[in-house]
């Protein structure tokens, strides 16, 4: 709801600030005092469109804030967390308005899009006028407030759920569709590629294993010539190994007599004889190991390059070709297998929309006697609203498959007639400016009654009606405040009598200049103005007592 409303140079006001409370709330003042400025003033903190023209004259700027409490699951939260605005426990709208008609928008004191902040103002305030019915009068709403006035939010959802179902299987099977059309299409290079890489048989990490091997096989030759040349070492006249064993068996005799001294050299030479002999046969097994294959080598080249021009014409790396010859053989096998695969994904297509329209008709007859209750609730509200020869009627309507979507399969429309025997048409053509802020007071009043909704404002719903039709649009509004906050800009003694709070908008002198001010009434000061509402500029003891009735009798 909204608690409170923070006005800085704007139009006639120069500065405002007013509190407001839950329930039924009048705003009186004479013809001409500035009470549709407040309205424009909110409308700007809502996203409404800015003109310079509201700003005060002299001013260099103009600041509007709004402050809402909302619950924590409220829709202009959900808003806010998926714009990543912090959640405050008081929401605030503002907006501020240059001398050059540019405009900022602050949400929660964080500067944000006006788009989004007319999203979120829509979730928090509604503003009925004579000419700014916008939701209502908005067909693409009727459909959701059918739903809500019916209950039928949770069948609505599984409508929802079974076309996005049914959605997602259709693009599967388009896409399984164009995938195969496309296979087919490239059927004969995708024969000749494949059978040209299972002719290769490419195996992965195969590229590092070739590269290696030739890079070792041409360089065979110099490693055969190091060896023959080690081995050469072993052979002449004199082999190391020979020289070795002459040093250890002489040692050997002078070990016992040196008492253990020579014991280190002597193990030494030994464990070096081991290994010179471990050398000499290794290199003797490589000898015989190693040769220079020519031929072994051209084969590995011609192998290698092969395979990298192959992979140069499939544009992909030595070692993805593998995976391409899987994927060749993958598609060949859709198009082998396509109409087995493609009926299949028919078929779900076919059960996915048989859910959707049996949930879809499901809902499309809830909706139908909802539809009915309805115009039987609101029909009921419009004679004691001086509407006694009009007639509300909701067409719902089946639209063409090609327009079924994810609200249903009905099209819906709030019709009228304000005479009998003329014909229905939409809500805002067929009513006048009057009619119709009492038609939407009676839609409202039956609507507000199914669910939760945001605070309302009527500017001058009880225009051109009086007496007894009057005291029913108060009586009304009276009743619909007990269920939401609702803000009324009224001309009318019968529904300020209403109001838990009055405040009275008047023009005043300030330094010169006049302003627009507001105060809230109460007690004496309250009559006082029911009371001229009642007789005029000049307030007789007769209009008093009218006036005092008026207020206790709203009030019994």
């Amino acid at each position: 709801m909204l608690t409170a409303l923070s006005i800085r140079n704007v139009v006639l006001i120069e500065k405002l600030d007013l509190t407001f409370r839950h329930g039924l709330c009048v705003l009186t003042g004479e013809t001409g005092a500035g009470k549709s400025i407040l309205l424009d003033a909110l409308g700007l903190a809502l996203g409404a469109r800015a003109e310079t023209g509201l700003l005060r004259q002299g001013s260099n700027s103009a600041v509007v804030t709004a402050c809402f409490e909302v619950p924590a699951d409220h829709p202009a939260n959900r808003l806010l967390a998926e714009h990543e605005i912090g959640i405050e426990e008081t929401l605030l709208l503002r907006r501020t308005l240059n001398a050059a008609g540019r405009t900022r928008a602050f949400i929660n004191d964080q500067s944000t899009s006006v788009g989004l902040l007319k999203k979120v103002g829509e979730s928090l305030i509604e503003i009925q006028g004579q000419f700014e019915q916008h939701g209502l009068l908005d067909s693409a709403t009727h459909l959701s407030l059918l739903d809500v006035f019916g209950r039928l939010q949770v069948k609505a959802q599984e409508v929802h759920d079974a076309f996005h179902a049914w959605r997602d299987t259709q693009l599967e099977q388009s896409k399984a569709t164009e995938d195969a059309e496309r296979a087919r299409r490239d059927e004969d290079y995708l024969r000749h590629a494949l059978e040209e890489l299972d002719t290769f048989d490419p195996r992965e990490g195969e590229d590092s294993e070739l590269t290696e091997t030739r890079r070792f096989l041409m360089q065979a030759g110099q490693i055969v010539e190091a060896v023959q040349a080690a081995q050469s070492e072993f052979d002449t006249n004199n082999p190391i190994n020979e020289t070795l064993r002459s040093a250890l068996r002489k040692l050997e005799r002078v070990s016992e007599a040196s008492a253990g001294r020579l014991d280190p050299a002597i193990a030494a030479l030994d464990r070096a004889v081991a290994e010179v002999e471990a050398a000499t046969e290794t290199l003797s097994e490589a000898a015989q190991v190693i040769e220079i294959d020519d031929l072994r080598l051209n084969n590995v080249e011609e192998r290698l390059f092969a395979l990298r021009e192959l992979a140069r014409k499939h544009r992909v790396d030595v070692d993805k070709l593998p995976e391409l010859r899987q994927s060749f053989h993958d598609r060949l096998a859709l198009i082998d297998d396509q109409s087995d695969a493609v009926a299949k994904l028919e078929a779900a297509v076919q059960k996915a929309r048989t859910r959707y329209l049996r949930h879809a008709e499901t809902l499309s007859k809830a909706r139908t006697k909802a539809s009915k209750a309805l115009d039987k609730a609101v029909n009921l509200e419009l004679a004691p609203l001086k509407l006694e020869k009009a007639t509300f009627t909701t067409e719902l309507g089946v639209k063409a498959e090609d327009d079924w979507g994810e609200s249903g399969i009905n099209a819906a429309r709030f019709m009228v007639a304000t005479n009998p025997g003329e014909p229905v048409g939409p809500i805002g053509r067929i009513a006048s400016g009057g009619e119709l802020s009492r038609f939407m007071l009676a839609l409202k009043l039956v609507l507000t009654s199914a669910g939760d909704q945001p605070s309302l404002i009527f500017d001058e719903v009880d225009s051109g009606v009086g007496g007894a039709t009057a005291h029913a649009v108060g009586e009304r509004l009276w009743r619909l405040a007990d269920r939401t906050q609702l803000l009324v800009v009224t001309h009318s003694p019968q529904v300020a009598a209403r109001g838990s709070d009055h405040f009275l908008v008047k023009k005043a002198g300030s330094g010169g200049r006049v302003v627009t001010d507001v105060q809230r009434l109460g007690g004496d000061d309250r009559l006082e103005e029911v009371a001229r509402m009642l007789s005029g500029a000049a307030i007789t003891e007769e209009a008093r007592a009218a006036a005092g009735r008026l207020i206790e009798g709203t009030a019994a």
